[in-house]
């Protein structure tokens, strides 16, 4: 009992780390593509024209942005209702049974992949916008409230802080899933050690049973020793 309410309590409180992290990525990318006019700066470059010191930007796919906030989205879901479902089973003083903890494990591998790879995508892709920023900027935090392009109508005050923001999550989210996975693991492996100790258990008594049964002990319970003859 001592085990599984430390493992219950891990969850939960990872499931509210990944709920924080989550809204970490949702939040500021949402704000970026509100304030980039529905664009994503995620993989975009350009060319910084001469006469007017514009940045003739080439955007990248809006998909990049958006399969961040799905995953984000995802995740903020699960971890609402797995802290729903683990909070309740420890109120009723009950654990998950062997199959939710299986799912529950796979589920936190496939979101490991996803948050991994929504990191990557921020991490490489914001790479790529600065690598651009820096040919005209000292660093890419200087170009945040610089009029970069103006015919596209973007707002840059908060690019900078909100896509750190977003990659900061998704990282931690990444390693959050992991933890997540290690106990939901675990937890699999704690099951599957009680099944084989009743499995043990059960094909002992079994065995007892038929040696108390067999006639050879039997034979040996109900005879006694002959008396001895006179020479």
């Amino acid at each position: 009992m001592a085990l599984t309410n430390v493992l219950l309590l891990s969850q939960i409180a990872g499931y509210l780390v990944g709920l924080i992290l989550s809204l970490c990525i949702v939040v500021p990318m949402s704000m970026h593509q509100d304030e980039f006019n529905g664009h994503c700066l995620l993989f975009s470059n350009g060319t910084w024209q001469e006469e007017d010191g514009q940045l003739l930007v080439e955007w990248a796919n809006r998909a990049y942005c958006n399969y961040v906030i799905i995953v984000g989205m995802v995740m903020l879901i699960v971890c609402c209702v797995q802290i729903y479902r683990l909070s309740m089973l420890m109120y009723r003083g009950e654990d998950s049974t062997f199959l939710s903890a299986f799912l529950e494990a796979v589920g936190c591998t496939v979101l490991c992949g996803f948050a991994m790879s929504a990191a990557q995508i921020v991490t490489l892709g914001f790479m790529t916008w600065c690598k651009t920023i820096v040919e005209r900027f000292p660093s890419c935090e200087a170009a945040a409230g610089q009029d970069l392009d103006h015919k596209d109508k973007i707002s840059t005050f908060g690019f900078y802080m909100e896509i750190g923001t977003a990659q900061f999550g998704a990282w931690a989210a990444f390693a959050t899933w992991v933890g997540l996975a290690v106990f939901s693991t675990l937890k699999v492996c704690r099951y599957h050690q009680l099944e084989n100790i009743q499995v043990s258990m059960y094909r002992e008594r079994q065995r007892l049973v038929n040696e108390s049964g067999s006639p050879t002990a039997q034979d040996h319970e109900g005879r006694s020793t002959p008396p001895l003859r006179n020479a």
